[in-house]
């Protein structure tokens, strides 16, 4: 897989990109991850990559020129399952995103920033917008790596065991049942009896019905959907 990463700021990439499954994942060579630096792109001699929006309200605006110029040349050389937007007012990204995208070969991501984008390049380039909560930052290179981390963890040998990442929550629209580790007890807090039962029928009912009730009580909205 490629991810391409388009931003006006890119050296706020630069620390989730080096740790982590995200780095494991690139030095195994799972995952390629290239950033590019929008303002390479510009024609303004001074290399601004904004301006003033029309309509005279407040803010700043990522101009169209130098989105268009990066977004031609990558796309120039090599096709792009997706090209997403991550703007405020896209689509909630969630868990189905994240496990549908992980199957793409070639992904290009264009940061917000500012105000948001001259609407010309969300109508001409972008096919899919994402936001990763009903709030505002100030940059879409956070929601950037939310969604490239998301994605990188469900490649093929991108973490130590496989089954880990399909038991997440939201994989099957539940939230993830209580887990407990190491001491058995501790501070006279005990993990639950049928978790050292060793038998797994008895745990995998536990945890079901743990997930349904951690469901229930933390997110009314998932519950509904079952």
């Amino acid at each position: 897989m490629r991810i391409d990463i388009i931003s006006g700021v890119p050296a706020l990439l630069d620390g989730p990109l080096n740790h982590s499954i995200v780095k494991r994942a690139i030095d195994k060579n799972l995952v390629e991850i290239y950033v590019h630096d929008l303002r390479d792109y510009t024609e303004d001699k001074h290399k601004k990559i904004d301006d003033y929006p029309y309509g005279g309200n407040p803010g700043m605006v990522l101009t169209p020129q130098p989105i268009f110029s990066c977004i031609e040349h990558l796309t120039s050389q090599r096709e792009y399952d997706e090209v997403i937007f991550t703007a405020a007012d896209g689509e909630v990204f969630d868990q189905p995103a994240a496990n549908a995208l992980s199957l793409k070969k070639n992904i290009l991501i264009l940061c917000g920033h500012y105000k948001g984008v001259d609407q010309r390049v969300r109508d001409e380039l972008i096919t899919k917008e994402y936001t990763i909560g009903d709030y505002v930052l100030s940059g879409g290179e956070l929601p950037a790596m939310v969604i490239t981390d998301a994605i990188v963890r469900l490649l093929p040998g991108a973490i130590g065991d496989a089954g880990s990442a399909l038991n997440d929550s939201f994989q099957n629209g539940l939230l993830e049942a209580p887990v407990y580790t190491r001491p058995a007890e501790f501070k006279g807090l005990k993990v639950p009896e049928v978790l050292r039962s060793g038998d797994p029928k008895k745990i995998e009912t536990w945890q079901q019905e743990q997930s349904i009730k951690r469901t229930k009580e933390r997110r009314k909205d998932l519950y509904e959907k079952l």
